[in-house]
C-alpha cells in the first residue's frame, strides 16, 4: 500500500513532508473520503490535495458527481482537524497544486518541531 511506503519514508526522514491526494467525483461518498483521510493521517501523511475528477475524454470514466465547493471546504476543515499540516481542497485542485509553496511551509513547520 502506498500509505505504508509513505509512513516508512516518514519514519526514516521525519523532516521531509509527505503528500497524497484524491480526485473526487467517481462514486465515492463523503464518509468514504473522510475514512481515507483518517487512514492517511494514521500513516503520517502531512499534506493533502482533494480535487474534482473531470472526464478527459469519452473513453475515460464519466463523472459520477460534481462535488460542491462548500463540501471541498468542509473536507479541508476536517483535514486540518485531523492534523494535516496543509490541505488544498477545491474543484480545480490537482496533485501539484502550489506544491512548492506547500512543501516549504510544511518543511519549516516540521523542522521547528
Amino acid at each position: 500500500m502506498v500509505a505504508d511506503l509513505l509512513q516508512k519514508f516518514k519514519q526514516m526522514m521525519p523532516h521531509i513532508p509527505t503528500k497524497s491526494g484524491l480526485m473526487l467525483g467517481l462514486g465515492e461518498t463523503d464518509e468514504e473520503v473522510i475514512e481515507v483521510m483518517k487512514r492517511m493521517r494514521e500513516h503520517d501523511i502531512d499534506m493533502l490535495t482533494l480535487g474534482q475528477y473531470l472526464q478527459p475524454s469519452r473513453s475515460h470514466l464519466p463523472v459520477q458527481r460534481f462535488v460542491h465547493p462548500d463540501t471541498f471546504a468542509w473536507f479541508a476543515e476536517e483535514g486540518y482537524k485531523m492534523g494535516f499540516k496543509n490541505v488544498a481542497s477545491g474543484p480545480l485542485v490537482r496533485s501539484s497544486y502550489h506544491a512548492d509553496e506547500q512543501a516549504k511551509l510544511v518543511k519549516a513547520e516540521l523542522m521547528s518541531s
